[in-house]
């Protein structure tokens, strides 16, 4: 008799952006992850194509192997089993400063097309529509990691926008700008509901290089609110496999922490 598990694989937004942005972590060795999306992609890759990653959250904590998933960045479960536990100033002084991070993995509710990031308020700063939590450990994470990825949840022209209605968190084009140099390249790889973005480093904009499977390049460009530049050959983003939903939702977060 066979005992082969039947994986449903029918998924929502979340998984499908987990597993996508886990898949760009293949061959890194360390991620500074953010609470959220984040932490299911490094944890899913960990398990992946990944298995060496040092996960390191902004409370300290690195080398994280959580028994499960953490609810905040001070959630106790983190620090049980690290490799280590650092002071807020060694974590930004040595290991961030000391560029000492591969990969910094962050949200924002809007980017623009230099990868520059807001996460403060949405409409005017006086009176604004919505209030944001700001940066955290963003700026720093922007400017000393080696490179930074960007899951969104939402792809639309009020989220990629030609302009940001308030800059937390410049990327290195813009530090430029005001003659401070970062040790990184920014932000290098977009995940979103509609497919993948991407740019080399200091000089260029974001473009366009994947789609989800049954998303058009004219879908992603609309809902785009800048003229964006698309690769010379797009690509059509691999589905996630039934083993790699399977550990997501059975491994990672069977709890359904941050999984809906």
């Amino acid at each position: 008799m066979s005992t082969e598990t039947t994986v449903n694989t029918e998924m929502t937004s979340s998984e499908r952006l987990s597993v996508v942005a886990s898949r760009e972590l293949a061959g890194r060795r360390t991620v500074f992850a953010g609470i959220g999306l984040p932490t299911l992609a490094a944890s899913l890759a960990h398990l992946t194509v990944a298995p060496r990653l040092e996960i390191v959250y902004e409370s300290g904590v690195c080398g994280a192997h959580p028994s499960h998933l953490p609810e905040t960045i001070a959630d106790a479960v983190l620090i049980t089993g690290a490799e280590a536990v650092l002071s807020m100033p060694a974590l930004f002084g040595y290991v961030l400063q000391g560029g000492h991070i591969d990969v910094g993995f962050l949200g924002a509710a809007q980017i623009d097309k230099w990868g520059n990031l807001n996460t403060s308020v949405i409409g005017d700063w006086d009176a604004p529509k919505v209030r944001l939590p700001g940066s955290g450990g963003a700026v720093e994470v922007m400017a000393n990691s080696r490179e930074v990825f960007v899951v969104m949840r939402r792809h639309d022209p009020r989220s990629f926008t030609e302009k940001l209605d308030f800059c937390t968190t410049p990327g290195p084009d813009r530090a430029l700008e005001e003659g401070v140099r970062p040790l990184g390249t920014g932000v290098t790889r977009v995940i979103t509901e509609l497919g993948i973005l991407a740019r080399e480093g200091v000089g260029e904009e974001l473009k366009l290089v994947a789609v989800h499977p049954g998303v058009t390049v004219d879908q992603v460009r609309e809902n785009t609110g800048w003229d964006l530049a698309v690769a010379d050959t797009v690509e059509t983003v691999q589905p996630p496999s039934a083993e790699e939903l399977r550990l997501l939702r059975e491994d990672v977060d069977p709890d359904r922490v941050y999984l809906r």
